[in-house]
């Protein structure tokens, strides 16, 4: 049997899974009415601001040397599924 490497003070070096941010968020999706549709709202908003602060080179409200542009409010777009009809606040650059 392998054991996991440990440092000087006998911790393991690999960091333990820390999943409680996630067991909250599915929590709160399952209290919603349509929680899978919310689930894609929620991991559409998040790839969304993923991709702008990428492009932006800077997290929101956050300043930076190394800051390309800026944001400048957003848009309102509808966005047609099988799930159903989002309306997403597209951030305007």
């Amino acid at each position: 049997m392998l054991l996991p490497q440990q440092t000087q003070r006998g911790q393991p070096m690999t960091k333990t899974k820390d999943s409680t941010f996630f067991e909250n968020k599915l929590l709160d999706f399952i209290a919603e009415p349509d929680p899978l549709f919310s689930m894609m709202q929620w991991i559409t908003e998040q790839l969304m601001e993923i991709e702008v602060s990428k492009k932006v080179n800077a997290q929101k409200g956050v300043h930076s040397s190394e800051r390309k542009t800026y944001r400048c409010g957003t848009r309102l777009r509808r966005f047609d599924t099988r799930l159903g009809t989002m309306y997403l606040l597209i951030p305007k650059l």
